[in-house]
């Protein structure tokens, strides 16, 4: 399960992108809404690392951070570094050469990430001709780009719009936009939601050889723990705007050290022979702002104990990994 292989080995040098302690608050009405609470991870050159998590877990809102694209008025605590900066000490001009330069982001819906009415071209050269790269330059780059994302006829694609392309071809066409700059880090959130499982595969295999052939560090967000089991190198599992576990991919399926991310794997449709039927996790999620006192899935976890409603457990290391959970130790499933 684990995308390391003796082709491609384990990646080294510092952190493309460090996250220490991330809090972040939203303005909401009169109050401050919180959405993330201690967030710690990060991102080494050439690695794929999985964010994990169900709708309004904050997941969304910590790869923003990423970006520095949080809304205005948002309050925000601890260091985001990208390439050893801190991305919320920044200042506009700032964060927009980051954005230019060091980081980029593949959305889920690539269609939400293109002017309809300009065509291809223009759409994956304005930044490298913003950056003074003269026109033909940046046109054989854009065309090298596409041949490398898989698109036939680059020359071609250049001169369409992005109508003319099924949702497939346009989040081809992102990803390269993604990386004209060729940054150290890509941040691709839930990238294949919106694609059919065949074209899924055809985008995941993209962003793996390109990551591996360019040494890119690579932020994948996730709902859906197998997919990131076959994508990711190591994952953090997040919970209503915290990290209850993180780990190695194999030993997060081998053996989850959190009722949550145990309640994931089961969740998950299996083809094998014998394989038991999904079971869904009880109850519905809740966000950082909804939670009760103490472990916030405790109202969901068959296996609560009373100090679950009370205390909320630190995120502590078990084996070669960190979990939030009282019972971390027990190796407890739903």
């Amino acid at each position: 399960m684990n995308a390391m292989t003796e082709e491609n080995p384990p990646p080294d040098g510092p952190p493309v992108l460090e996250i220490d302690g991330l809090g972040v608050r939203l303005a909401a009405d009169r109050a401050a809404r919180p959405i993330l609470d201690g967030v710690s991870l990060r991102v080494l050159p050439g690695e794929t690392v999985g964010l994990v998590g169900e709708s309004g877990s904050g997941k969304s809102v910590a790869c923003r951070s990423v970006l520095g694209l949080l809304p205005a008025g948002a309050r925000t605590s601890g260091h985001v570094r990208v390439a050893g900066r801190d991305v919320l000490t920044m200042n506009r001009a700032e964060r927009t050469a980051l954005r230019a330069r060091q980081v980029a982001m593949v959305f889920q819906d690539p269609r939400s990430s293109v002017n309809p009415l300009r065509r291809i071209g223009d759409f994956l050269t304005e930044g490298l001709r913003a950056a003074g790269t003269p026109a033909a330059t940046a046109t054989a780059r854009a065309e090298e780009l596409l041949h490398a994302v898989g698109i036939r006829d680059p020359r071609g694609a250049l001169r369409r719009r992005p109508h003319e392309f099924s949702g497939g071809m346009l989040q081809r066409v992102v990803i390269a936009a993604a990386l004209a700059a060729e940054p150290a880090l890509l941040v691709a959130d839930e990238p294949t939601t919106a694609l059919d499982v065949t074209t899924q595969a055809e985008v995941i295999a993209i962003l793996t050889r390109l990551r591996a052939e360019r040494g890119t560090g690579l932020l994948f967000v996730t709902h859906d723990l197998e997919l990131a089991s076959a994508v990711c190198d190591r994952v953090y599992v997040m919970y209503a705007g915290r990290i209850v576990e993180t780990r190695g991919t194999d030993e997060l399926f081998e053996r989850p050290r959190h009722p949550y991310t145990a309640g994931l794997l089961a969740c998950t449709p299996r083809i094998e022979r014998g394989s038991p039927a999904p079971r869904p996790v009880p109850g519905r999620p809740v966000s950082l702002a909804e939670a009760p006192p103490g472990c916030a899935f405790a109202a969901r976890c068959v296996h609560a104990l009373p100090r679950c409603t009370e205390e909320t457990p630190a995120l502590a290391r078990y084996g070669d990994g960190l979990a939030a959970c009282h019972r971390a130790d027990e190796g407890i499933t739903l």
